[in-house]
């Protein structure tokens, strides 16, 4: 496949954009994990849990977008929600403390008396956090609605983030434009070293990284594959999302959407569901700890490590392997169920 160069869009450099992030995020060849998985693959690692603020992480691409967008409409606090040990909330909440917006969290209860690490971690960078009476999603989704409507009432103008960072409430993807312009900086990295990706492995759950991946592969003319692992629910929803990401990136960018034939995701790491840790990805874990002294969490970026070990012993992944890690530090302390 003949490359163009890795360099944003046009239409990319036209949206509003607050800078949080100083340069490109490492990026690092694993001698010892690859050597470890028995030498069929060469993995490097994407080290996106190195950004800067509040113990790093990939949504910080989107708030990029995100922040600038609100500043742009005028808005003056920013309203999210997520699980407990969402980065996603505990980004935004950094965001919000650099550009000087207001933060309201909706995490999902029941209310705990001791807040894990994340929750504590909102509150010190001045965030609201607001945690619903119970764990199902319609009871956030009402609390961020709550959130929202009595911020107007108070002649505010707030912002509503949708669940992940992908986009204003049901509006454009505008923060899944981050991920696109992350994956075209991990393509200009690998051009500079002489190389092309064979794969690319990302943790799926609520689908904006993998398909911003996806889009800058597409856009950049490269046959790598981006293999999302599915966290966050049956694979056959990642792949739907995904696929709606791609039609609103294209629409919003003009960059062309992936075939439907490209968008992969694995399901065989999900094991009981989203939080739920699992053998194999306690194995990868402790492998690439124990090989190269880098920590995963056990939530997101654990299962998706578990899937490129499984994928390079059984064949499935070959030559030059990328691991997107996309953060998370934070829920190593966080209290799960045992694997």
């Amino acid at each position: 496949m003949s490359l163009r160069s890795p360099e944003p869009p046009p239409a990319v450099a036209a949206l509003p954009r607050f800078e949080l992030i100083d340069g490109p995020s490492p990026l690092a060849r694993l001698e010892r994990f690859s050597a470890a998985l028995g030498g069929g693959a060469e993995i490097w690692i994407k080290r996106e849990d190195l950004l800067p603020l509040a113990f790093g992480g990939n949504k910080l691409r989107n708030l990029e977008f995100l922040v600038g967008d609100a500043l742009a409409r005028g808005c003056d606090v920013l309203v999210t929600s997520g699980r407990r040990w969402s980065n996603h909330c505990r980004l935004t909440a950094a965001a919000g403390a650099r550009a000087g917006l207001e933060v309201h969290l909706a995490l999902t209860g029941p209310p705990s008396p001791t807040p894990g690490p994340n929750e504590r971690l909102d509150a010190l960078l001045g965030a609201h956090v607001h945690v619903a009476a119970t764990g199902a999603r319609e009871d956030r989704e009402e609390l961020v609605a709550t959130i929202v409507g009595d911020l107007v009432v108070a002649g505010r103008r707030p912002y509503h983030i949708g669940v992940g960072g992908s986009g204003f409430a049901d509006g454009p993807p505008i923060g899944a434009v981050g991920q696109v312009v992350a994956g075209l900086e991990l393509l200009r990295q690998t051009a500079d070293l002489g190389w092309n990706p064979s794969a690319i492995v990302v943790p799926t759950a609520t689908g904006g990284t993998h398909a911003g991946l996806l889009a800058a592969v597409e856009f950049a003319r490269s046959d790598a594959r981006v293999l999302g692992v599915a966290i966050g629910g049956p694979p056959n929803e990642a792949w739907t999302t995904v696929a709606a990401l791609l039609d609103g990136l294209e629409r919003l960018i003009g960059v062309r959407a992936a075939p439907n034939e490209r968008i992969e995701v694995d399901g065989d790491q999900l094991g009981p569901g989203y939080g739920s840790p699992t053998a194999a990805a306690t194995e990868a874990t402790q492998l690439l700890a124990r090989t190269e002294g880098i920590l995963v969490d056990p939530i997101y970026t654990a299962k998706a490590l578990a899937g490129l070990v499984a994928g390079v012993r059984e064949g499935r992944l070959r030559g030059r392997v990328v691991f997107w890690h996309a953060g998370g530090t934070p829920a190593l302390f966080e209290a799960l169920p045992p694997a």
